[in-house]
């Protein structure tokens, strides 16, 4: 997949600031440093369109960045940075939750966890909301690479088990592109759209 057209479209902390062109939305959330800008910056075959940064907590807005004037990659927050006050979290916990029941557009959501951790509690916590108000998503392990092909089975194994899971997560890594084309793949499925 080859993406010739990709941009930020509008930075939000509101409903009244989303976009409006009805244009399918698939966001992605997650911890705090787990992987979600490399992860947006890799699906677009982009060096730098998501701010990267190696301090915690740096995505304090929604993000929407199109994507061949057909669709947006939503970069949602990263939750669960110990240095951020309990206001700061409850605001970050009312601005996402809103989004994500209250957003027609918004076809899949993507729960990225760091492929060599267990879920966390605030992983957890997630994802039994996200199956509460059965919101579609699925889950993405990052960082890919980090591990060998052996220890990469038996640590999504670990994840699924964790959760519950009725399906392994994708195996993603940023570095070398692996899971890049099975994302795309769901990502035009999921938007009823067969190319960009």
């Amino acid at each position: 997949m080859i993406i010739n057209n990709a941009d930020i479209a509008t930075t939000a902390v509101k409903p009244d600031q989303f976009p409006t062109d009805g244009h399918p939305e698939v966001a992605f959330v997650g911890k705090s440093n787990v992987g979600k800008s490399s992860l947006i910056n890799a699906m677009l075959g982009r060096k730098s369109l998501a701010r990267t940064s190696k301090q915690p907590g740096k995505t304090r807005t929604i993000n929407f960045y199109t994507v061949e004037n057909k669709l947006y990659f939503v970069d949602l927050p990263g939750y669960g940075y110990a240095r951020v006050s309990k206001s700061e979290s409850a605001k970050w916990g009312e601005m996402v939750e809103g989004y994500l029941q209250n957003r027609p557009p918004l076809k899949r959501i993507f729960l990225l966890m760091d492929i060599r951790h267990e879920p966390g509690k605030n992983d957890l916590m997630l994802y039994e909301w996200f199956q509460h108000y059965e919101l579609p998503f699925t889950i993405i392990a990052t960082k890919a690479d980090k591990l060998t092909r052996s220890q990469l089975q038996k640590h999504l194994a670990i994840i699924r088990r964790a959760l519950a899971a009725p399906e392994p997560p994708i195996a993603f890594s940023s570095e070398t592109r692996d899971g890049r084309d099975e994302l795309w793949a769901l990502i035009l499925d999921t938007c009823g759209l067969t190319v960009l």
